[in-house]
Order: structure tokens, then sequence, then C-alpha cells
């Protein structure tokens, strides 16, 4: 994975991508993502992140982890993101529901939850389609720039809800 970053930097640094995800506005050097490994490689008892690969070519599409991860109380926050040549055509939603695969089986996890801004309609679908319930949101909680101040929409997934 550390040879991807600079693909995941340049995905990261992309403003379509980057909208929706912590930090919109934010501007990441390449040492950055070089850090950002480091730490995940750091703490691997509380982040497992995954690349997310073609299968027929194992060509690099994005990357999706499970963050937080709280083994005492059985949960962890979900993240994800495809670069842009990759999304509306199903790897996400995929994609999502081996990690849930993952975390309830593997790891034994109770719970997974995941925070999405309102205008992000696309993860939300993909959310909902791998059967998380909207169960909360903070109004007016984030600014995007071009969508100003919007709502953080809070989702989670029980094991046993879970469809695996």
């Amino acid at each position: 994975m550390k040879e991807d970053i600079p693909k995941l930097w340049e995905w990261f640094n992309d403003r379509d991508v980057r909208r929706f995800l912590a930090n919109p506005g934010a501007i990441f050097y390449l040492e950055d993502e070089f850090e950002w490994y480091e730490e995940l490689r750091r703490s691997k008892d509380k982040n497992v992140v995954f690349e997310i690969l073609n299968a027929a070519t194992s060509e690099l599409m994005g990357v999706i982890g499970l963050h937080r991860i709280n083994y005492r109380d059985g949960n962890a926050e979900l993240g994800y993101f495809l670069g842009k040549t990759y999304w509306r055509k199903g790897y996400t939603s995929e994609a999502v529901g081996l990690m849930l695969e993952y975390a309830f089986e593997q790891l034994n996890l109770r719970k997974v939850y995941a925070r999405v801004y309102e205008p992000n309609v696309g993860s939300q679908k993909v959310l909902e389609k791998n059967g998380f319930k909207l169960v909360g949101k903070l109004r007016k909680h984030v600014y995007i720039p071009q969508f100003g101040y919007v709502d953080e929409l809070y989702y989670d997934i029980l094991k046993e809800e879970w469809r695996g």
C-alpha cells in the first residue's frame, strides 16, 4: 500500500473527491499522506484500512477503513473514498458489504457507524443499501465550500441487523 500513497494523495486533493470528506477545504501535502500511512501502521489496534482493488486487474480504486475501533464497546466508524473514475458503478456498495463482513465476523464488533454530510446523497444510498439506518443528525454542523453549512448525518448498523 505504501507505493500507492502518491495515487491516494492525488485523489485526496481532487476537490470533487474531498468535497464530502473531513476537512473538505484543507490542502494535503504528499508528506502528510506518508505520515497518515505511518500513523495507520502504528495504530492497527484502532484503525484498519484496506485498499479497494479491481478484482480483475488489481487496479487501485480507493480505500475503506474502520476507525476508532473500540473492542470493549464493540463498535467502529466506517470511512471510505474512491477515485472519481470509479464512482456510480457499485464498487463502494460492494466494498462496504465486505467491510461489514470483516467487522462482524472477523473483529466480532456489534455495531458499525458512519457520518455523512447531507448533500452526499450517493454515500447515503450506499449505507442504506447495506442496511445502515439513519439514527441522528447535527444540524448545520459542517461548512462545505459551495454548499455552506450542512447537516452531518449519523448512520449505524447493528450486527443482528446485518444480512451476513
